[in-house]
């Protein structure tokens, strides 16, 4: 595997946002799938507010992926994960995703991430990060993030199904619940050893009146 690295994108890497569209509109094609269309600008963007992961192999762009926050922070969505096709096939999606989950978590530790898509790639890597699958009743009711659909060729099924469902998997991670589960483990764990301390201190008192008689 080249050398490659992972970064948070900013204005220097402006040059690449007409290269990461191609890239992004070309793989959708091959896969016969929907996808919302993104133009350079709105890539840019989230570079220049430091929403934006990109990959690089020596100043050659090897992948990308951003970051969309919905309902003043309550939602945070990872988008447009993609992989050049030089660079396929070598786990690079799953880095990228992963880069793009722990930072999005220390930007917005308290928002419920989440995502819609077609790609079962995508799907494994979201359910070994903590992903859950869910409704779209549970996902962000943004009318904004629902717009950027317009764009896809599946929009008509997500109209006719009255934004309830489509051809797209709704996955959600919530951070609240999984800190609530770790607190619970948390607290069993702690209350396991008490049990154990207790359970020597009484063994051993047994041991002492036992050797006094």
């Amino acid at each position: 595997m080249k050398q490659i690295e992972i970064n948070i994108a900013n204005q220097d890497h402006f040059i690449y946002a007409q290269e990461i569209c191609e890239v992004i509109s070309a793989s959708a094609k091959v896969r016969g799938t929907g996808i919302a269309k993104r133009s350079p600008e709105y890539v840019q963007k989230k570079m220049e507010n430091g929403n934006a992961i990109i990959a690089l192999s020596n100043g050659q762009f090897a992948g990308f992926c951003y970051i969309e926050v919905w309902g003043h922070e309550k939602y945070v969505a990872h988008s447009g994960l993609i992989v050049h096709p030089d660079f396929r096939n070598q786990g690079l999606a799953k880095e990228i995703k992963e880069f793009t989950f722990n930072y999005s978590l220390k930007k917005y530790p308290t928002s419920k991430v989440f995502g819609i898509t077609t790609g079962l790639a995508v799907m494994k890597i979201n359910s070994d990060l903590g992903y859950k699958p869910v409704t779209f009743s549970e996902l962000t009711d943004d009318p904004k993030f629902w717009a950027g659909c317009k764009t896809c060729t599946n929009y008509d099924i997500l109209t006719s199904k009255e934004h309830k469902m489509c051809l797209c998997t709704g996955m959600l991670y919530d951070p609240e619940k999984k800190r609530k589960k770790k607190e619970r483990w948390f607290d069993k764990k702690i209350l396991k050893r008490l049990k154990n301390i207790k359970q020597t201190m009484l063994e051993n008192n047994k041991v002492v009146l036992l050797w006094k008689k």
